[in-house]
């Protein structure tokens, strides 16, 4: 994989540095994302005594997961405003300031290495995968979680195909790796094999994000996200206000029982360092 231009690390830290868009995650998007994390733990072999490190743990919702499960767990991430929000919802867990592709861990020091849906965020996912492999015990685990690709995943089915329609998808944002990179399982399985972990596994599993409105979705992206708020953002003003009615309407055809409900499988890949 090619080298990332330095501008996208700057423009994901400053993102999720804020802590509106700290909060506005933790409120819209992981009523959703937390709902992968028992299938995440499952695949990284997460039980009593397992020494885990998550990676990119935002606030902290896959660590206390693991915690609950017996492990010794730590989160880290880059931004000091997420490790802040975690040692707020779990003050009794270990939370640190930490780079995803220089993990501040010795080799071979630890049994599973999980990131949930943080591996969309990362400059050089190759990077990560090294340093999980490094960082793993010869038999230990590593298991990630990803979106399916747009086309199976019915809220960025929504946003991307309005952007499409009513917008301009070519805005001047920093170049970053391919947001569903991972949701092709050949993708997954070669830079797995080239960091060095064999037994490569990929599985989807059913999410489904409740939406209190028709728009919700609109909402969750622009108070909650970096990457996609970004792309809303740079629209005119005609064409958002186009894209949000375009969303809106295509929201509301998921009612169920008063709320809407997006399907928004995730794919969850796991591997073992020999």
């Amino acid at each position: 994989m090619a080298e990332q231009d330095p501008s996208f690390r700057e423009f994901e830290h400053q993102g999720w540095s804020a802590e509106n868009v700290a909060a506005g995650y933790h409120d819209h998007l992981s009523p959703v994302t937390t709902q992968a994390i028992e299938a995440l733990l499952d695949a990284a072999g997460v039980t009593r005594g397992v020494r885990v490190l998550d990676v990119a743990t935002g606030a902290g919702y896959a660590a206390a997961a693991a915690i609950g499960r017996g492990a010794d767990a730590v989160g880290i991430d880059f931004s000091a405003t997420q490790v802040a929000l975690a040692r707020r919802l779990y003050p009794e867990l270990d939370f640190r300031e930490g780079d995803a592709e220089a993990l501040p861990f010795p080799e071979s020091s630890l049994d599973a290495v999980v990131s949930n849906f943080g591996v969309l965020h990362f400059p050089d996912p190759d990077a990560f995968l090294r340093e999980a492999f490094r960082v793993l015990r010869p038999g230990g685990r590593i298991a990630f979680s990803v979106w399916a690709p747009a086309q199976d995943s019915a809220g960025f089915g929504i946003i991307y195909g309005a952007v499409q329609a009513h917008g301009r998808t070519d805005v001047p944002l920093p170049p970053g790796p391919n947001f569903f990179l991972f949701s092709d399982p050949a993708q997954c399985e070669d830079s797995l094999a080239a960091a060095g972990f064999r037994s490569v596994t990929m599985a989807k599993v059913s999410l489904v994000w409740p939406l209190a409105s028709p728009d919700g979705l609109f909402e969750a992206i622009m108070q909650g996200s970096v990457r996609a708020a970004a792309l809303l953002r740079a629209q005119t003003p005609e064409a958002l206000a186009t894209i949000r009615d375009a969303m809106r309407q295509a929201v509301a055809t998921y009612a169920r029982d008063g709320a809407f409900e997006l399907p928004m499988p995730a794919i969850v890949a796991a591997a073992e360092k020999p």
